[in-house]
């Protein structure tokens, strides 16, 4: 049966939905096949272009991020070429993904082979993307999973809005109608026993994609709405639109922190990391650094993750005495399990003693190596109070950073 022209508009689905049960209901397992076993001819360059820079991550670093972080995806298996594995590794080793495929010479090869990965795992449903398409949105994700819960097959796909024209002898020949065009994306969808059972039978046939296998055993395959977002990088061209794109999805945050702490009995406090020399210490249940406490809190601050306190509460003594730096890796961390990365840091150091400007450029290094930055995006800065407030009366030291975080 060939490919439906019927769309199915979220009505329609909707429609459907109340006289079919709910796939969350009689789904088991959802999983998704991402194919990179190709090489991308078309494209050029050094590297596939799966595996080419898009923003701080590879393009498929980007595709198979989307996938796990949906929720009714039970899994991801990236399909890939035998000589990418440490491509493979470099850009997708240390995600929670199913162990990697080899694909074949073709791509219904590779989707075969991907297919019959997952005999073992009984999957109800698998989807079935290209590497190349990093930028599918959960919604379209959420429209295949709707109607391929419904029995049939589907494609994610785009109405043809361009005027068509046929080309006749290298001349401009008759206008095409339009009407029934559609632009093939993917995810497309399938219950897995049907699109293994087509792949088994059509296996030696060369076909243009997993929908006209399931045309070619009489199967239906139905249309739902894709997005212009969800191209796929076949040039380098692609790729510098893909670039505009990332840079237009980032999203920059700012988060500040403030603290404080009194003078006690000692002979130096620690700032930055860096022992300072002083008539007196620090009072605090760790080593009371006042600037990376400081720190701390902002770049928990950027990231909504609470403050200092709620990750390394006084009342636990395992933090008594503690490194102040072992608070500020963590807060590093969860910043980079969001995906993000920090920009620059801002603090300044307000008290009347002990002066800043003979440490200052120790403890900007310091903190570099402790969060990894490059020195011009570490700023410290003393100040006074011109003897005001508790600074002024030389009572203690308060600190307070600024920082910038890339999501």
């Amino acid at each position: 049966m060939p490919v439906s022209s019927l769309m199915w508009s979220k009505d329609a689905i909707a429609i459907v939905s109340c006289f079919a049960p709910r796939y969350e209901e009689v789904m088991k397992s959802i999983y998704a096949i991402i194919v990179a076993a190709g090489r991308g001819r078309r494209f050029g360059g050094d590297l596939p272009k799966q595996y080419c820079m898009l923003g701080q991550d590879p393009v498929l670093r980007h595709t198979v991020r989307v996938f796990l972080e949906h929720p009714k995806i039970a899994g991801v298996r990236v399909l890939i070429h035998p000589d990418d594995q440490d491509l493979y590794e470099s850009a997708c080793g240390d995600l929670d993904i199913l162990p990697c495929a080899f694909g074949g010479a073709t791509r219904q090869d590779s989707v075969r082979k991907g297919l019959e990965s997952f005999v073992d795992l009984k999957p109800d449903m698998v989807l079935v993307h290209d590497a190349a398409r990093p930028f599918v949105s959960h919604d379209v994700i959420d429209r295949v999973i709707g109607v391929t819960s419904t029995g049939v097959g589907v494609i994610a796909a785009v109405k043809v809005a361009d005027t068509i024209k046929r080309e006749v002898d290298g001349l401009c020949g008759e206008t095409v109608d339009r009407t029934d065009l559609w632009r093939a994306q993917t995810p497309q969808g399938f219950m897995f026993d049907d699109i293994f059972s087509a792949h088994e039978k059509l296996k030696g046939q060369e076909l243009t994609d997993d929908a006209a296998l399931m045309e070619a055993v009489g199967k239906s395959v139905k249309f739902v709405d894709g997005h212009e977002d969800n191209f796929k990088i076949t040039t380098q061209s692609d790729l510098v639109q893909a670039h505009r794109m990332i840079e237009k999805m980032t999203e920059f945050r700012t988060g500040s922190g403030f603290d404080v702490h009194r003078f006690c009995t000692g002979d130096h406090v620690t700032l930055c990391g860096i022992k300072v020399p002083h008539d007196y210490g620090l009072a605090g249940h760790s080593d009371a650094d006042v600037a990376l406490h400081a720190l701390t809190d902002a770049i928990l601050g950027a990231i909504a993750e609470g403050d200092i306190g709620s990750h390394f509460p006084p009342s636990d003594n395992q933090w008594k005495g503690a490194s102040s730096d072992r608070f500020l890796i963590k807060a590093c961390e969860l910043v980079a399990e969001k995906g993000g990365s920090l920009v620059n840091v801002d603090l300044t150091l307000i008290c009347e003693r002990p002066k800043i400007g003979p440490y200052r450029d120790a403890m900007r290094q310091k903190i570099a190596e402790i969060i990894g930055l490059s020195l011009d995006r570490v700023s410290v800065k003393g100040t006074t109070t011109e003897k005001l407030g508790f600074t002024g009366r030389s009572e203690g030291i308060a600190a307070q950073a600024v920082v910038s975080v890339k999501m």
